[in-house]
């Protein structure tokens, strides 16, 4: 099976080395000026992970089409269109495409399997793979479950079959809909997991996980997804590696946020928070914790305030 990887930041560099460990030949694609590629190129190893020797590194999008039978995507959600677009000028028929990043698009409120769609005007079928874990923990040989989805679920269950192992339990998700806004949004829960992890206020991440859970379903049931998807592995079966993990870009973002510190890594929640709360208000749905991070990150309100405000707002049922 051939297998490119286009992305060769923190996850794509992982999936490639995944791809090749279970026997996939499998190349990487990054971009010419990308500081990830060309360190990979001179020392096949980044600060998480070394490549194998026979994972071809490439800057050249046409080798990586024509590589593979498999393509899957791990970028910056913004970038996805741009992407997309340049992926179309290639024959792309009988390829299978599959996401492997979370996000919406910030100007469109777009699905990313959406903006696929929209860019891509050919026979290439699309799934997208979400789910717990990180690249330092799987690389250290720590498992963990993840899931595939795809409006196809033969091609879901043909994935499975190709990239299933020991390492990462695939399993097979129906609901694209919840799928995707599920494991978008709750990188936003996470920024305001680390927010409570700066304010000393952790224990209040259960509160968090419950109410957070539940505001993102109500999302989902009106985007015509089905709401008891956000309980399973794209959203709070993610919580513990988004909420709580050392690795979390988007929890150490909403901490180093709160204690003033610079934070240079990819926190996808702070792009996300915006399409979120455009969705909000498409639909009609209210959605306070989304709410609180828009008015800090984006309205610059002061975070100890709204925070306290958010968890202490007045007594309303639970359910």
């Amino acid at each position: 099976m051939n297998v490119s990887v286009l992305g060769c930041g923190r996850w794509g560099s992982f999936l490639a080395w995944y791809s090749c460990k279970l026997g996939h030949n499998t190349l990487l694609w990054g971009r010419e000026s990308s500081e990830n590629l060309i360190q990979l190129k001179k020392e096949r190893k980044n600060e998480f992970l070394s490549l194998q020797d026979n994972v071809i590194l490439t800057d050249s999008l046409e080798e990586a089409v024509n590589h593979a039978d498999y393509i899957i995507v791990s970028i910056s959600s913004q970038n996805l269109r741009e992407l997309s677009g340049n992926l179309n000028k290639f024959t792309l028929t009988g390829k299978k495409i599959i996401l492997a990043m979370k996000g919406i698009e910030k100007i469109t409120g777009l699905r990313l399997s959406e903006v696929v769609k929209e860019e891509i005007k050919q026979d290439a079928e699309l799934a997208i793979w979400v789910g717990p874990g990180h690249v330092q923990a799987y690389f250290n040989s720590v498992p963990n479950c993840m899931l595939i989805s795809s409006e196809n679920t033969g091609l879901t269950k043909e994935i499975i079959d190709n990239f299933n192992s020991e390492l990462i339990r695939l399993y097979i998700g129906e609901d694209l809909v919840g799928i995707e806004i599920g494991a978008a949004a709750k990188n936003v829960i996470g920024i305001a997991a680390g927010m409570l992890d700066g304010m000393n206020y952790s224990s209040l991440k259960g509160a968090l996980m419950a109410r957070g859970s539940r505001e993102v379903s109500r999302l989902v049931k009106a985007m015509g997804g089905n709401e008891i998807t956000v309980y399973g592995l794209s959203h709070i079966g993610d919580y513990e590696a988004t909420l709580f993990s050392e690795y979390s870009n988007n929890r150490a973002f909403g901490e180093n946020f709160i204690k003033h510190s610079k934070f240079d890594k990819l926190a996808e929640g702070v792009s996300t928070v915006e399409s979120i709360l455009f969705l909000a208000k498409k639909y009609n749905i209210d959605m306070p914790i989304s709410q609180a991070i828009y008015s800090i990150l984006i309205e610059g309100k002061e975070p100890t305030g709204v925070l306290k405000e958010l968890f202490f707002r007045a007594v309303a049922y639970e359910f």
